[in-house]
């Protein structure tokens, strides 16, 4: 079985060791995104970051969007945590965004454990 976005999976997930070696468990989720926000610059990764979604609901569009936490190489969700452990909850929460965005990929990354956890969501 083909692995979707494989390179740029594992450019993505390079950054965050790098991010979770440096600065380890325990900060604010908004202190990851800024220092994965310095290391994609850094590197040329593309990205954007809190990228806006719109949903359609029975061919309507709701008035609250949701707000991807990056979207990386215009094709990859990358969802940044600092809690204790990935739960269902968030797993959903991808399958979510993957739905709305019509993306393939999701990476869900944990930087709250005292190992970088992190687990794909493909639709």
């Amino acid at each position: 079985m083909e692995i979707i976005h494989r390179e740029e999976s594992y450019q993505i997930i390079g950054k965050c060791m790098e991010v979770h070696n440096n600065l380890g468990a325990g900060f604010a989720e908004i202190v990851y995104k800024d220092a994965l926000e310095y290391e994609f610059n850094k590197a040329g990764i593309p990205f954007e970051r809190e990228k806006q979604y719109k949903v359609n609901y029975k061919g309507i569009i709701l008035p609250h969007h949701f707000y991807a936490d990056y979207v990386v190489f215009d094709k990859i969700i990358l969802e940044v945590k600092g809690v204790s452990a990935i739960t269902d909850e968030f797993t959903a929460q991808c399958i979510n965004y993957l739905k709305v965005s019509e993306l393939k990929l999701a990476l869900l990354v944990n930087f709250g454990e005292l190992r970088l956890n992190s687990k794909r969501i493909v639709l």
